[in-house]
């Protein structure tokens, strides 16, 4: 099935941006990975993306990558396609981009080396934020990093964590000050094989991915190894998230746009008392409503993009927009192509009984739609007592 492109001749984007998905399109439709065993595939995946130079867009031109910066609508639409063909796919690319974007904004030069290899699809990379107490309350974080001359002994737990298992190395958020809440917070770098680091626990999910409990016993890490800033780690981790909350936007457009041709496919060869199931009116208007809400989320997701790549400007509550309306529009869609398909919609082994599982955790994960709303409503009022000042 062919990845829709109508959208792109909107003005958000320019003639690099449709020959990169022309060439996506075309690169994904060819892959063909067996997703049985989820951590081989996602290796698979890694390297695959790695060697046709997809993973580029993940990292500085400065240290493997394609743009100084990275462009937030090529990391958009990049999820978008993949997520099309492949959650997974779309997992592994997010992943490299997500895993290493501490590093990416306050590595030093010496640690960003390790980008390279990002890039190439050789190491995966790993971002260890969420804990079992902490999740949308950052600040509640319990693990701890305390100085040791010039090393950190790093003490405690993270969960939920993407490539839990299979990363080759982790981007740890721990209290480097406990008594200082979000401003006490510095961000490390372990290697997989740091003594002390521990895959406690595998996670299975309803959409399964490489998931994991990480247990640090007393990790010796040297200070050459923490990233950006003494107690920066909170505004780091709130910098990488809002790059890469708009292309969770992308990735739900994605499967979206795969329910809504699946579900229209479906209704034009599935014939119904003399008719087919597109004839029907009540087919025609859940159609219409799924096309309605694809295009109202691609509009916000694509406004977010553009206006961090063209305007420059801060970009948290568009964001915020985009990652809420379009995950939030997704779920809703695919519901209607499962509801469309009838009983085949919720036998395992088709498509639309796939996309209904993938996009669950997208409303959760990167800030939870309830967190979103949140951010949208504060920096509204925000807004209100500046102008009053």
């Amino acid at each position: 099935m062919r990845y829709p492109t109508q959208h792109l001749a909107l003005p958000f984007f320019d003639e690099a941006h449709r020959r990169l998905v022309a060439d996506l399109s075309d690169w994904a439709a060819q892959q063909r990975i067996d997703e049985a065993d989820v951590d081989q595939a996602c290796r698979q995946w890694v390297q695959s993306l790695g060697a046709a130079g997809w993973l580029r867009y993940c990292v500085p031109a400065s240290h493997g990558g394609i743009f100084p910066v990275l462009d937030s609508r090529c990391l958009v639409l990049i999820r978008e396609v993949l997520a099309f063909h492949s959650a997974l796919a779309d997992f592994a690319f997010a992943m490299q981009g997500l895993g290493s974007g501490p590093l990416s904004l306050a590595g030093t030069d010496s640690q960003q080396q390790v980008l390279h290899r990002v890039a190439a699809g050789q190491a995966i990379a790993a971002f260890a934020l969420s804990e079992p107490m902490a999740g949308s309350d950052v600040a509640a974080m319990q693990t701890t990093a305390v100085a040791e001359g010039s090393n950190w002994i790093v003490s405690g737990e993270k969960t939920w964590i993407s490539n839990g298992g299979i990363a080759d190395f982790y981007l740890v958020f721990a209290k480097t000050d406990a008594a200082a809440g979000a401003r006490g917070i510095s961000c490390f770098y372990l290697p997989a094989q740091t003594a002390g680091l521990q895959v406690a626990e595998r996670i299975d999910t309803i959409s399964p991915h490489p998931l994991a409990r990480l247990r640090f016993d007393a990790c010796r890490v040297p200070d050459t190894q923490r990233i950006g800033p003494l107690h920066g780690g909170f505004k780091l981790a709130m910098q990488t998230l809002d790059i890469f909350r708009v292309s969770v936007a992308g990735a739900a457009l994605g499967l979206a746009r795969r329910a809504f041709a699946e579900a229209r496919q479906y209704a034009r060869q599935r014939p119904m008392f003399g008719q087919h199931l597109s004839d029907f009116q009540l087919t025609q208007s859940a159609t219409g409503e799924m096309a309605l809400r694809i295009d109202a989320a691609a509009l916000l997701s694509y406004r977010a993009a553009w206006q961090k790549d063209v305007q420059k400007t801060a970009t948290t509550r568009e964001a915020a927009m985009a990652k809420l309306f379009a995950t939030e529009s997704a779920q809703w869609v695919i519901d209607r192509a499962v509801q469309m398909h009838g009983a085949l919609g919720v036998t395992v082994g088709q498509k639309v009984e796939a996309l209904y599982r993938d996009i669950r955790a997208m409303r959760i994960y990167e800030g939870a739609s309830e967190v979103q709303s949140l951010i949208i409503g504060r920096s509204l009022f925000q807004e209100d007592r500046d102008a009053s000042a």
